[in-house]
């Protein structure tokens, strides 16, 4: 029988408490720039780790951070997000929300639980061992959700901070299409672009019986409509991931009333620059359509978060990791979709990866992510505590150095 590794023995004895610490912030989620209780709770376990400096309040009034150092050597962040959405859970658990209308629906409950195990570990580690270098834990609060000025948590703690003189990154997100034991990566663009958009096409209205007395914006919205979503399959490459969606269309107030104006809200997602900015172009000339037809548009594109741009150089060390300590898993690759994520911000400053964690529930249901059924097979929860410590300690056993690694292991890769 092979031996099994040290860190994955310690994860496996921490089973109990990472579900006791996944169930406790399931039942209390908290939306995004609220995560009042759950920051505290995060507050008061780092606290009493050994060697554990504690900050809170980086950027965001509900951020904990957590540093183990040596003062020297190279340095690692392992950030996990800590909100929640605004959804009415519909499981019939022990451990359901227990906050009406708000629910853990993408497992920020477990990314939350698996850093403090993380943490835990590595903590007691510091503490015996020789270990040369840093390690910041970052709890981030409101990936989920955008405040006033269009920002969501991540770019609050990057300006404040949180990852200076942090030489890389690495984070996690549980995966309910992937089974425990598989595990999902990709170099460079992984996630989207995140920008969201806002168009009025304005006439001048009129009486519905007398629609040749004036402009309609609504006859105008018929082929503004077939041009946008045109762009993506006559405009964009055929080989650049790209979206767009209208989400909300609202005119008029009566039925016998042409209205003056139409408005229209909806996403744009790509994974490159050059993409994103064809985009915004893209749609100023569908929306152009309008000015010979009698109208006239304004057009506003607020930008989210930047596509999550995954490291190659990080991704074999994690590559390194999970097929050194899993040999048996499932590696899968192929970028994770047109979803957004902030840690995007992240990848923008420093060189960082974020991997997808198989985490289906083998009921056979399809609890997928923003889902009210949506949940995870516990078993995930060391096996991502032990990558995440042991990626920590490669990195920093090998003074921060990322340079191309020969694993010499045969992994399965296959199409997610």
């Amino acid at each position: 029988m092979a031996k099994i590794d040290p860190i994955i023995q310690k994860a496996i004895d921490m089973t109990n408490q990472l579900i006791e610490w996944r169930r406790s912030f399931h039942q209390h989620p908290e939306l995004s720039f609220q995560e009042y209780w759950t920051s505290q709770y995060i507050l008061d376990t780092l606290e009493r780790l050994p060697g554990m400096k504690v900050e809170k309040g980086i950027g965001i009034e509900t951020s904990v951070i957590g540093i183990l150092t040596t003062g020297e050597g190279p340095s690692i962040a392992i950030r996990a997000d800590i909100d929640a959405l605004p959804i009415q859970e519909k499981n019939e658990t022990s451990y359901a929300s227990r906050n009406d209308g708000v629910m853990h629906a993408c497992g920020h409950d477990a990314h939350t639980a698996i850093l403090l195990g993380t943490a835990t570990i590595l903590s007691n580690l510091f503490k015996e061992e020789s270990i040369k270098g840093t390690v910041t834990f970052i709890f981030q609060p409101a990936e989920e959700s955008t405040d006033e000025k269009g920002l969501s948590g991540s770019p609050y703690m990057v300006d404040d901070g949180a990852y200076d003189h942090v030489d890389t990154a690495i984070a996690l997100h549980v995966c309910p299409w992937l089974p425990v034991g598989g595990i999902q990566m990709n170099d460079g663009f992984s996630m989207a672009n995140v920008d969201v958009f806002e168009a009025k096409i304005s006439g001048t209205g009129g009486h519905g019986a007398y629609p040749e007395r004036g402009t309609d914006p609504i006859w105008m919205l018929g082929p503004v409509m077939q041009a946008l979503y045109g762009i993506v399959s006559r405009k964009v490459s055929t080989l650049d991931p790209a979206v767009v969606s209208i989400g909300q269309i609202n005119a008029g107030t009566a039925s016998n009333i042409i209205p003056s104006e139409v408005s229209i809200t909806g996403t744009l997602r790509s994974y490159t620059p050059e993409v994103r900015n064809q985009l915004g172009l893209e749609l100023k000339k569908a929306l152009s359509i309008v000015e010979p037809l009698g109208g006239e548009f304004s057009l506003t594109i607020e930008r989210g978060e930047p596509a999550l741009k995954n490291d190659p150089y990080v991704n074999q060390l994690l590559f390194k990791v999970i097929t050194k300590i899993y040999p048996e898993f499932n590696i899968s690759e192929g970028p994770f979709g047109l979803g957004g994520e902030d840690f995007g911000y992240v990848t923008q400053k420093i060189p960082g990866s974020m991997f997808f964690l198989g985490a289906a529930p083998i009921d056979g249901m399809n609890r997928d992510l923003h889902t009210p059924i949506f949940d995870i097979d516990e078993s995930c929860l060391p096996i991502g505590t032990a990558i995440l410590a042991k990626t920590a300690l490669e990195f920093l056993e090998g003074e921060g150095k990322l340079t191309t690694i020969n694993t010499n292991v045969e992994v399965e890769i296959h199409e997610a």
